[in-house]
């Protein structure tokens, strides 16, 4: 089924101070006439004071009807209206105007809270209370960046390790329009499409890759935790594409929470020490082998020992002791011959 899209609608828009005023001096005259309408049907004249009197009222009726249309808009703010549940223009222009005193501004904050305040009155009614709580929620749809808060949600990577992952969202509403109607409630969307788009983008991941050997071709080239500012842009990408239709747009998403979950953290930092500790030795042993052939080298270009093949191996086996023990050595001094 193809979902009809309402095309913003701007209009010119009429300056609410002239109308105000016209209003007023509307108000006015027909108190006069109704006060002096009054005054005729005292002194016996009917006619005029019926006609008079009757105008006042019906002045009074319409000038009352017409002062329903002066709207406030502040900056960075928008209304969209309705007019006998059509879509009839959107403001998004701050100022003091005039629109068609019919039209109802369209808000779906303002509707979800007047539904929870019925039903909250409902409820107290029925044990016999009393709701005198009003409705705060404002009829018209703010432009300014926000932030939503997806708080932490338990997902696993690619490698099936469960995570704990948390982001904020930066948005605005670019769209007030296709935001009011487009969908129900355009910040429940937006909540919902972030849960699965941080969802399903984490679990395209590792958090961490331990893996010993550098030049292994399957390490991963991206993982959440080295990778974080990346995979926060695929995040935005993705989620920007779900949330077009309904006028929103994402400024940014910051990952601000991740680590294991608790069940396997003690774990896996056992296997972050283990790989540390590995990679450690390896880098000693390195070290540790130039170093005994740098010796030996030398040794022989400068005559200084000259040493047969059993007494090398005597010799390589003490160094490597030495370099790679992981106490300091206490060295023995032999007085006699090597031999």
């Amino acid at each position: 089924m193809i979902q009809n899209t309402v095309v913003e609608r701007e209009k010119r828009l009429v300056n609410g101070f002239l109308m105000l005023f016209v209003v007023v001096v509307g108000l006015l005259m027909s108190t006069l006439g109704f006060v002096m309408g009054i005054v005729d049907l005292v002194h016996g004249r009917s006619m005029s004071g019926g006609l008079l009197l009757g105008a006042g009222i019906i002045g009074w009726l319409l000038f009352s009807v017409l002062a329903a249309g002066l709207k406030i808009v502040r900056p960075n703010e928008a209304r969209v209206f309705t007019l006998f549940g059509a879509y009839h223009c959107t403001v998004k222009k701050s100022g003091y105007f005039y629109v068609n005193p019919f039209c109802v501004s369209f808000s779906p904050e303002y509707n979800a809270a007047k539904a929870e305040a019925a039903a909250r009155a409902k409820e107290l009614a029925k044990e016999g209370k009393t709701s005198l709580a009003g409705i705060s929620a404002p009829k018209t749809v703010s432009l300014k960046k926000q932030t939503l808060d997806n708080q932490r949600q338990k997902v696993n990577d690619i490698l099936g390790n469960p995570i704990i992952i948390g982001a904020i969202v930066i948005w605005y509403v670019d769209d007030p329009t296709r935001a009011v109607f487009s969908v129900e409630n355009y910040r429940e969307f937006l909540s919902i499409q972030t849960d699965s788009t941080i969802r399903n983008i984490a679990r395209l991941y590792p958090y961490d890759v331990f893996n010993e050997d550098e030049n292994d071709d399957s390490v991963y080239e991206q993982t959440l935790r080295s990778s974080s500012l990346e995979i926060a842009e695929a995040m935005k990408s993705e989620l920007q594409k779900r949330v077009t239709d309904a006028g929103l747009v994402i400024e940014e998403v910051r990952i601000t929470h991740l680590a294991y979950a608790e069940e396997i953290a003690a774990a896996m930092l056992q296997r972050q020490q283990a790989v540390a500790i590995i990679s450690a030795k390896r880098k000693i042993v390195e070290g540790a082998v130039g170093m005994v052939k740098m010796a030996i080298d030398r040794l022989g270009e400068d005559e200084i020992l000259i040493l047969d093949e059993e007494r090398k191996s005597a010799m390589v086996s003490n160094l490597l002791v030495v370099l790679c023990g992981n106490r300091d050595a206490q060295p023995v001094i032999n007085s006699g011959t090597i031999y």
